[in-house]
């Protein structure tokens, strides 16, 4: 790979500054590996998106792209490692929609994700699974809003953590359905859904990935799926918008960071290899299967999104009263 191929498709920086930004100056990007830090635990849906991305890059663009799990505190222990690495390319953040409402959730969370974090390439989402115990009686979303209505004490929430799309979502659909019930916080998916399972909390939302294998079995029922269409994972299960409720659309979704100031060149060099390697035949059915879709949204786009994602999310938990931990 020489200079010229590096450039090609960046935005029109000039070649001086290339030349002087940290770690290019020793040779076209990437001469060597490069960490993916991913600040949750192995096994959920940003750990997959994130092996399938960094995959798809190591396989284009020959070099190792090491995947690392550093989970803890909402994602802001891997979020401050990376917000304090050079920013040379060589250490990048793959996270969730989580990852930009750390100032929102957590009173001193060590670092600003949306000024201390540079916003590289959005390269999936996928709709939230509403889903709550069948020994309840509501069969869809319509039955249930009644029943909350109707008797709020009997009703309570989780979330598998503060800020993520589950929680923003759970806070809307209260909001539609006008009652104050509690709201549940866990340390992850695994034990919400288990408490649900048991009965000892009436419902909750999460990604596709982590909510339909209980809905499958049969041991919690599913309710609804926040996106405009049905999802191909789990494509018996109603969008909130078919049962009357179009602004229950809320998804997660998943993309790279690397440090503030990052090489506009390497952002460039990342987006053009993900725009055609997301939706490649080895990727979109990994992709689907885990109840997302690949997209391909770099740089200044990405950071428009965040923007526009963190300003609703902010008004929703204002709303709610909602107080930083």
């Amino acid at each position: 790979m020489n200079r010229r191929s590096l450039l090609l498709g960046a935005s029109a920086a000039p070649l001086a500054a290339t030349l002087a930004t940290p770690g290019l100056a020793q040779g076209a990007w990437p001469n060597r590996p490069v960490r993916v830090i991913v600040p949750f635990t192995p096994g959920g849906s940003t750990d997959g998106m994130a092996r399938v991305a960094a995959g798809k890059l190591q396989e284009k663009l020959g070099q190792t792209f090491v995947v690392e799990n550093r989970a803890g505190a909402n994602g802001a222990v891997g979020g401050q490692l990376v917000a304090q690495s050079p920013a040379d390319g060589y250490t990048l953040l793959f996270s969730a929609s989580i990852q930009a409402m750390a100032r929102l959730v957590m009173r001193s969370p060590g670092y600003d994700p949306l000024t201390d974090l540079t916003p590289i390439i959005r390269v999936g989402q996928g709709p939230l699974l509403l889903v709550m115990n069948p020994q309840r009686g509501p069969n869809n979303l319509q039955e249930l809003i009644a029943a909350v209505r109707a008797n709020p004490r009997a009703w309570n929430m989780g979330t598998s953590s503060l800020g993520a799309a589950g929680h923003i979502a759970s806070i809307e659909l209260l909001r539609i359905i006008g009652a104050d019930i509690p709201m549940v916080s866990y340390r992850g998916t695994a034990p919400a859904l288990t408490d649900v399972i048991a009965n000892n909390t009436a419902m909750m939302m999460d990604p596709v990935l982590a909510t339909i294998p209980p809905v499958r079995a049969g041991t919690l029922r599913g309710m609804c799926v926040t996106s405009p269409r049905r999802n191909a994972a789990a494509p018996d299960v109603p969008t909130a918008a078919e049962q009357g409720q179009p602004s229950l659309d809320i998804q997660s979704w998943w993309g790279f960071w690397g440090p503030r100031n990052f090489p506009t060149e390497i952002i460039a060099r990342i987006g053009e290899t993900l725009r055609t390697g997301m939706f490649e035949a080895d990727v979109t059915p990994r992709v689907t299967g885990m109840g997302a879709e690949p997209l391909a949204e770099v740089g200044a786009d990405f950071g428009r999104f965040i923007q526009a994602d963190f300003t609703r999310s902010e008004q929703l938990l204002r709303l709610a009263n909602f107080q930083p931990e």
